[in-house]
């Protein structure tokens, strides 16, 4: 059920979206009218969260199984007792799922308001209190203690520190504040902490702030199945060319029992040191995290420098380029502010990118290439480009396939469409879930929901067959 408007996208960029979804090869195949009807769908679903919370279980630590318990008592706790099931997924041993009741209907709205920029409101969405600085306005008489109503700015037109805001604005559910708007509002930069305690959200979601952090990664389905994709095996060398913020870095880690060595890349020093941040807490071993732009990996002359970037041809026995991109499958996302030039800014990088990884692999080496973003430009095009320009590459079907076959538009063929993965946020109804709901839905419809209502991603596998 929809309760939030469509995505608000510029227009230019709305229309190249359409563009790509509404191709030829598309119209010609299922006909305008329901590719334009697909279209406005996954419009719809983008600005409402995905109907489950994906954690993955760092395996190297602690079984599943105990997890899972420890996890249960948690929810009890912060639930109030409400009964949600735990899933462990059949073919993702290493993920538990958690169901999410929404959209909640009844929720009584409050005088006391308060607005929060559109980042943070969707972070509510999936389960997040509000921290101080995602307040943009309260309601002049709101004082700590206080119960109100928040409500997301999805366009960014609310003034930092108004009193009042008549403009676009999304409810998100209560709660209650923990600071008055003086403290909010006292010109202090550095005020940070819990602002708001969403006590009635509109979509019931666990906080995961400080949950069982040493035990728990948060990340989204097709996250988590990208690693199982590349199934990276002890004792091998594995390259993570775009890292940040080494979720899927820690994930290759604990599939690999932490033997091998895992280089991490990213161009930004800050990401850099979160993923040493992470990579200790989960305490695995076998990852090195290096500051260094991906697009230069490749060494030019043939003089080792042992162990870090750049690195020589054929380093690596598998590559994982979750690449930079314009994001479009992120869930929920209510606005886009982005021009069009941005959108379309990521096919040259991710190219340069993509040319690195395949000098890096070894022969017999496998390369898997993702994003979180649904353009055809980013996905499909790109694997039709590699295929064209690197004769030695050959694409692979996937393990486990969860996702539907690649999208029409790139001049693929059939039988390549069907070993790509693509996650469609439109595949499905959106959910209406209940607590009543939950009791009755047997548990394979539960896990059939949470493969197809998933953020919006895209996975394709490689494997290069002989020297470049």
């Amino acid at each position: 059920m929809s309760v939030f408007p469509k995505v608000s996208l510029r227009p230019e960029v709305e229309n190249y979206l359409k563009e790509g979804f509404v191709n030829k090869e598309i119209v010609s195949a299922f006909g305008k009218e329901a590719a334009e009807r697909k279209f406005e769908t996954l419009l719809k679903h983008l600005s409402h969260p995905p109907s489950f919370t994906t954690v993955r279980v760092n395996t190297h630590l602690a079984s599943v199984q105990h997890v899972k318990n420890l996890l249960l008592d948690e929810l009890q706790k912060q639930l109030n007792g409400l009964s949600i099931p735990i899933l462990q997924h059949p073919d993702l041993q290493d993920v538990l799922l958690i169901p999410v009741v929404g959209p909640r209907k009844n929720i009584k709205k409050q005088q006391c308001e308060a607005i929060v920029g559109a980042q943070c409101g969707n972070a509510v969405l999936r389960g997040a209190h509000v921290y101080a600085p995602g307040i943009v306005s309260a309601s002049k008489f709101m004082k700590a203690g206080d119960v109100i109503s928040v409500y997301s700015d999805i366009k960014g037109k609310c003034k930092k520190g108004a009193k009042e805001f008549d403009g676009t604005k999304v409810f998100l559910g209560n709660g209650i504040s923990e600071l008055s708007r003086k403290e909010i509002f006292n010109g202090l930069p550095e005020l940070k902490g819990m602002g708001i305690r969403m006590t009635e959200p509109v979509y019931l979601s666990p906080s995961f702030d400080s949950v069982l952090p040493r035990y728990l990664f948060l990340q989204n389905l097709p996250s988590a199945v990208v690693t199982h994709v590349l199934n990276p095996q002890p004792g091998e060398k594995i390259l993570d060319l775009c890292a940040a913020p080494g979720g899927k870095t820690t994930h290759i880690a604990a599939l690999m029992h932490d033997q091998g060595e895992v280089i991490a890349l990213d161009k930004i020093f800050n990401k850099v040191e979160k993923i040493k941040q992470n990579a200790l807490l989960l305490g695995l071993n076998s990852i090195r995290a290096f500051c260094f732009d991906g697009t230069k990996a490749v060494k030019l002359d043939m003089v080792d420098t042992e162990g870090e970037p750049p690195f020589l041809p054929e380093t690596f026995d598998r590559i994982l380029l979750d690449a930079p991109c314009s994001g479009m499958g992120q869930r929920p996302n209510m606005a886009c502010t982005w021009s069009l030039k941005e959108v379309t800014s990521y096919q040259p990088l991710q190219r340069k990118l993509f040319t690195a990884a395949v000098q890096l692999l070894k022969p017999g080496g496998v390369l898997v290439y993702s994003t979180c973003t649904i353009t055809l430009a980013e996905n499909e095009e790109q694997v039709a480009w590699a295929l064209t320009k690197f004769p030695c590459l050959q694409l692979q079907p996937q393990e486990p396939q969860i996702g539907g076959e690649g999208m029409r538009g790139a001049g693929l063929s059939c039988e390549q469409l069907k070993q790509l993965q693509r996650f469609d946020p439109s595949a499905v109804p959106l959910p209406n879930t209940d607590v009543d709901s939950l009791r009755e839905t047997r548990r394979e419809d539960m896990l059939q929901l949470a493969n197809k209502d998933s953020i919006g991603f895209f996975i394709a596998k490689f494997v290069k067959c002989k020297s470049t």
